[in-house]
């Protein structure tokens, strides 16, 4: 399975102890040197830098030969290169929780999820405590509606 991460999911599983759900869910995660670059610049959480700057064997760092677009270039860097290395290497996955980079990936032809819907496979797997891990990422700047939290716990209980 092919699966291109964005900065996003991977910044907050880091943050909420929970990044090697990755591995147990995809295997291998590829992403672009944008990502890499967002992910140890210094305006990153600390224990981002920290984590970034040693990455485990399952993380792949891949250039990206594509060239963007008018629509592409609306994104910042990273969602850019995420949607062009998942087009270039025809991933199975990408990882983007952001709304506009989500719908024009939707837009040309990928499949996607965030960091909500890898903690849905891993509370379907029985990986985590989904409680415990929603809170969890409540306490970080990361946002979604109480709605869709709660329709997410719902689901789990």
């Amino acid at each position: 399975m092919i699966v291109v991460s964005n900065t996003s999911p991977i910044n907050y599983l880091i943050l909420i102890g929970q990044i090697n759900l990755l591995p147990q869910l995809f295997g291998q995660i590829i992403i672009p040197q944008a990502v890499y670059d967002e992910l140890s610049d210094v305006a990153a959480p600390p224990p981002v830098q920290t984590w970034i700057a040693t990455p485990p064997p399952w993380l792949k760092i891949r250039p990206v030969s594509l060239s963007s677009d008018s629509v592409l270039d609306l994104l910042d860097p990273g969602e850019l290169a995420a949607i062009l290395l998942a087009q270039e290497l025809t991933a199975d996955l990408i990882l983007l929780d952001d709304m506009k980079a989500r719908r024009i990936a939707r837009e040309r032809g990928l499949t996607i999820t965030g960091i909500l819907g890898i903690l849905d496979r891993a509370a379907t797997m029985k990986l985590i405590n989904l409680p415990v891990v929603v809170d969890n990422l409540k306490n970080t700047s990361f946002w979604a509606s109480e709605s869709l939290l709660e329709k997410l716990l719902d689901k789990h209980s």
